[in-house]
Parts: structure tokens; sequence; C-alpha cells
């Protein structure tokens, strides 16, 4: 009896120091490595049994195994000079007050800006649907297009016609569709269109064998490139849901796309390309298309997902919010925010700063929306503005910053979007643009209600303890 003791203080020892030592070596957060290390020393066996359970990032380590977007590039114009002081020769084009921004972009994405551009924000699928469906009609070379979601109703299925008549007149048409957003509809897109004999491929799917089963891990973005001189971002879907005008569609949602051409266009193939890679061991070659301006926007593509180093977009959103002088404005359908992004947003509302958060006032994941409201009164107590937005459920996700900077994309303020999905935002340096998405949140605010300090503090005590508990798991949601 006395050795199986000793064996088992031997065994706990051993298991409780590498664990411990585990969390401290590759833990970002000291608290975090705190905890872990004290539930690995005292707890026998459970404690780190528990550590390596729950306290490992096997999603960034199983992503980078996987060699899922490795860093790529683009080349812009030819032109991938540096000046002295390691910024892109564009960067002079840059109001001086965004340089900060223009030079995190250039250290997190290794990308370089991008001028001659144009962006048309299209609102609700009346305006996206006919513009992505005119652009696959007039396609004459290739057609690319990723999706989260791709329903197989009456908007699906003009896609998918769509697609295959492109195909017979031949395009080279391929599509890549989440592994598990298809499944928000059946039959599955994916099967459809290759019937129609289109090339489709399912990014991440679950599979029996070999088991693998990616709950995270899921490609958010929505894009397509035709030709290489058109493409669409931003984060609408392709189903009835984005039709937002049919009063009679109780799952309508509200959004807004984003039409771009000029020479951005490559950039955003460029991804497609990555994705296309990982998910078939094929490298498309498209043929080469001149870059020729069409505007005066610069832009950049940021590509960001769980098997990077860095955590881009947080990065990005932090800077932002913190050379902010005049407004900080952010319209997503959840906000759950980091420590560091909250409180850099409170720091720039004390400061003088407009901050305002628009959210939806009805939440298509209701368990979501209780963890939102869980930090909104802290948000509120430094002067942070926080306005609901009517039904029905509203998708659309944007950043304004001052009068000069945008943030487009497929990204939402959240865990899963910021460090566990992969995701498209988009820099974008513009006056114009900004105006006109800075009057769409100004005309979105005029139809929302105002959340103030008290209707936080009126929750019933149960309601209180729903939403932090919900809260607690906004890692996970």
């Amino acid at each position: 009896m006395a050795l199986l003791n000793w064996l088992f203080l031997i065994f706990h020892v051993a298991l409780a120091l590498i664990s411990a030592g585990h969390a401290l070596l590759f833990k970002r957060d000291s608290r975090a490595a705190l905890g872990w290390i004290a539930v690995s020393l005292t707890f026998p066996v459970v404690g780190p049994v528990l550590y390596f359970l729950f306290g490992v990032n096997r999603l960034r380590t199983r992503a980078r195994k996987l060699n899922i977007n490795p860093p790529f590039q683009v080349a812009v114009n030819g032109d991938r000079r540096r000046s002295k002081d390691g910024m892109a020769p564009l960067a002079a084009r840059v109001p001086p007050r965004f340089i900060e921004v223009a030079r995190m972009g250039d250290a997190v994405t290794e990308m370089p800006l991008v001028g001659g551009n144009r962006i048309i924000p299209l609102h609700n699928g009346e305006a996206a649907f006919p513009r992505m469906l005119a652009a696959i009609r007039d396609a004459r070379s290739y057609i690319y297009l990723t999706t989260y979601i791709f329903e197989t109703n009456a908007t699906g299925r003009r896609f998918i016609d769509a697609l295959a008549d492109a195909r017979s007149r031949g395009v080279d048409v391929r599509v890549i569709v989440d592994g598990i957003g298809e499944f928000y509809s059946l039959p599955r897109a994916s099967r459809l269109l290759k019937k129609k004999g289109i090339s489709a491929v399912r990014f991440l799917p679950p599979t029996l064998w070999p088991p693998a089963i990616h709950i995270n891990l899921r490609n958010h973005r929505k894009l397509l490139i035709a030709d290489g001189r058109t493409a669409f971002i931003g984060g609408m879907n392709i189903g009835d849901r984005h039709l937002a005008e049919n009063q009679t569609n109780p799952r309508r949602v509200v959004d807004i796309h984003f039409l771009l051409t000029g020479p951005i266009v490559r950039q955003i193939e460029g991804v497609f390309i990555e994705d296309w890679r990982f998910s078939t061991g094929e490298s498309l070659m498209p043929p080469p298309v001149e870059s020729v301006a069409v505007g005066e926007t610069i832009c950049r593509t940021i590509v960001d997902g769980p098997a990077d180093e860095l955590d881009k977009l947080e990065m990005m959103l932090v800077c932002e919010a913190s050379i902010a002088r005049r407004r900080f404005w952010i319209m997503a359908p959840y906000f759950l925010p980091s420590s560091e992004l909250s409180t850099v947003m409170k720091a720039a509302a004390l400061r003088g700063v407009d901050v305002r958060v628009m959210l939806p006032e009805k939440n298509n994941l209701p368990y979501v929306h209780w963890a939102m409201r869980h930090p909104l009164g802290d948000f509120l107590k430094r002067r942070v503005q926080i306005f609901y937005q009517p039904p029905p459920f509203v998708h659309s996700k944007l950043v304004i910053v001052d009068h000069h900077f945008s943030q487009i994309g497929s990204a939402n303020i959240d865990p899963r979007s910021l460090r566990l999905n992969f995701e498209l935002s988009m820099e974008v340096y513009d006056r114009e643009v900004n105006r006109v998405l800075a009057a769409h949140f100004e005309s979105r605010m005029a139809l929302s209600r105002e959340v103030v300090l008290k209707d936080m503090e009126s929750r019933s005590f149960p309601v209180k303890i729903r939403d932090a508990m919900s809260w607690l798991f906004s890692p996970y949601l």
C-alpha cells in the first residue's frame, strides 16, 4: 500500500509539473497561467487532467498542423518596395493621423496598401444579390465564390443556376462552402453544385473516418471574385434570409455587403486561392489581369484565423480605438470584446471621443444576447453610448473611425470571430466612404433605442445571474 501511495504521489507530481510548466510557458495571460498552475498543483491528477482538457489551446495548434492560410504575398501593381521607415510608398497618401494604423496593418498583414479602388455599399439582399448575379452572368474567364452559409431556397437556387450557366459557357467556376455552415439548409448546396458539374468543395467538413469534427475552425468569409476585376465582401451569406424587404419572412435579416473594383481585387482573390489550396491541394493559376485604377480609395485586406500567431483583427481594432480623436463607432450583431479592446474603448470615451456601439435589440442567438448584456453597464458608466436596433435581426458589421477610416468585412466583435474563425476584413482609407457609412450608421441610430444605465440596473436578479452565467462562457459562444 505504501508503494502505491508513493507511485501515486510521483505520478501526480510529474503530471502537475508538466501541466504547470506548459501553462507557464505558453499561456499569454498571466492570470490564466497562475490559475492553471494553482489548479494543477493543488488537485492531484484531476488538476492536470482539467488543464489538458480545457486549458490547452488545441484550436491554434490544430490549425497550424492543418497548414491553413499560411502567410501569402500578392504583388499589387508590381510594387512591393518599401520606404525607409518600412511603410509602403502609398502610405504617403494616408491622412497623417492614420499613419499609425497603416503601419500596424503593414506589420501584421505583410500586405501592401493598395490605391485606385472603388467601394459601393449594398444594403440587404435586394441590392446585393442582383449585382452579384450580374457579375456571375458577365464573367468570361473565372468565378471564385466562398460562403459560410449557402441556402438552397429560391435565392440559393438562382445562384446555383447562374453558376451552372457560367460553367456551360466555359467559365472556370470554383466554390468553397463551409463544412458546418452548409448544414443550415437541406439539401446541401455542395451536393447540388456538384450535380451541375461545378467544382465545389467543403471547408473542413465533419467526417466519421478519419474522425474529424471541427466545430470551430470555420471559414466565415464571404467572397465573390469575377475575372479578377470585381469582388464582393461583407457579412452576407447566400439565401432568402437576406431579403429584408420581405415582411412575411420571419427569419429575414438586415445586412450590408460591399462591391469592390480596382487593384484590391487581387488581394481578395489571393485569399480564395489559399483556401482552395488548403481544401483541395490544388494551386490555382488564374490568368493575369492588368490592375486598373477606378477610384481613389486606399485599401488593404486583413486575413485572420486561429493559425496565426497574432490576433490581427483584435490588434487592429485596439490600434484604431487608440488613435481615434473624434469618433469610434461600431455596428455589430455580436459584441463580446476582449478586456484589451474594452479598456481602450472606455479610455477613448473618457478622453472625449464619441464612442458608440450599435447592437440588435433582438438577436438570433438568445444566449449570446444575454452574454452581451452583462458588461454593458460598465461601458455605460465609462461614457460609451449603446444603441439597440429594432427587429428584424441586424447582421451588419462596420467600424468607423473619425472621418477618414473604416473597417468592413465578415468579422464580428467576439472571440469566435476574432480567434476561432477564418475571417476577412478590409482597411479603408477614404473620406467619402467614411461619410457614406457614417450616414448609414446615423440613419439606423435614428430608428434605434439608446440603452441607459437604468436599463441594466433594473434587470431582475435572476436575469442578471442568467446574463452573467452566459457571459462566463463567452469565449465559446
